[in-house]
């Protein structure tokens, strides 16, 4: 079994439905998927919003071992996202070296506003938390009482591992960021990253692979 986590907010509930949908129908084995609402967390996470979070999730994201009580593997990844492959491909690269593996983005935002009006923050290892996966028993320091007090920084930049080498690396195809990254064919692209934003708001909604992104939403709406 699967354990997808997929972080969820209420301004992008469609993004949300449509990436669950896009992994369900192209997997080969059985997934679950969980959000991470702010609503279920409420005994657990309790740390303020920060002026600079751009999603209810920027930090809850940190709780998936702990919620997966710190055993096998679990995956983590960003609601603003359509899956174009076989999740079970993903799966597979699973590596007990390391406590978690992502895509090493070298990415660096020119924008300062990004959806919504909200701020687009720099730092280094930016993105690299938008796909994770956790290999839970070796991610013991990711307590609740640390995910509610680190810094954003200490958080999203694997500052509560040893050291480095601890982050393994997945292929870049398995977080495309859309406009950012040159341009692929769909099928050189396994997860597309919305990550500026997604179609699903007005102001994005011509941006880079839009129209697989409508696709998928009219195949989950409409049968036929």
């Amino acid at each position: 079994m699967m354990r997808v986590f997929i972080g969820y907010d209420p301004h992008e509930a469609a993004a949300f439905n449509v990436l669950s949908f896009s992994i369900q129908a192209r997997a080969s084995a059985p997934v679950t998927i969980a959000p991470l609402m702010l609503s279920q967390l409420t005994g657990v996470f309790h740390r303020e919003r920060n002026p600079l979070q751009s999603t209810e999730f920027s930090f809850s994201r940190f709780l998936v071992p702990y919620l997966s009580d710190y055993s096998g593997w679990s995956m983590f990844c960003d609601c603003d996202m359509l899956m174009l492959d076989d999740i079970a491909k993903l799966w597979a690269l699973r590596d007990d070296r390391y406590a978690v593996q992502v895509v090493k983005h070298d990415h660096k935002p020119n924008e300062a506003i990004k959806f919504l009006d909200q701020p687009q923050t720099k730092y280094e290892k930016k993105n690299w938390s938008s796909v994770i996966l956790f290999n839970n028993a070796q991610c013991r320091a990711l307590t609740p009482e640390y995910v509610n007090t680190a810094t954003g920084l200490q958080l999203h930049q694997f500052k509560w591992l040893e050291n480095d080498e601890r982050i393994g690396e997945i292929p870049h195809r398995w977080n495309h960021l859309v406009d950012y990254d040159p341009p692929l064919p769909v099928s050189d692209v396994s997860l597309i990253h919305f990550t500026e934003g997604g179609p699903y708001f007005e102001p994005y909604k011509n941006c880079g692979y839009a129209d697989q992104w409508f696709k998928e939403r009219d195949a989950m709406l409409f049968a036929g």
